[in-house]
């Protein structure tokens, strides 16, 4: 993590994820308003992440404090999934794909 907060900075070998917390318009967006969605059960995007150990990465955060839906489940063979909800309660969906998923791209790969 490069910087803890408002807005987060976490460098990911070569790419940055961004997260921001909320906030008012912008000069870009200015009539836009960042905030929590007042039901947390119904959403409008959230955000995927796949790991190599769906199990040990699970057992990592939820050591930490991360607070999951369910454990990580089979998807029909092709990946596990689970979701989390951030500090903020939005949800984020942790997945591995399966050896299945990874052939089936491999076909679709040019």
């Amino acid at each position: 993590m490069i910087r803890p907060e408002n807005p987060c900075y976490i460098k990911l070998v070569n790419s940055w994820l961004i997260l921001n917390s909320g906030g008012g318009p912008t000069p870009d967006k200015p009539e836009v308003l960042l905030e929590t969605p007042p039901d947390l059960n119904k959403m409008s995007s959230f955000l995927n992440l796949r790991v190599a150990d769906i199990w040990a990465c699970y057992k990592q955060w939820s050591a930490k404090g991360a607070v999951f839906l369910t454990e990580p489940l089979d998807n029909h063979g092709h990946e596990w999934r689970c979701y989390m909800r951030d500090p903020d309660g939005y949800l984020i969906e942790v997945g591995q794909y399966t050896q299945m998923a990874l052939d089936n791209f491999k076909k679709y790969a040019t």
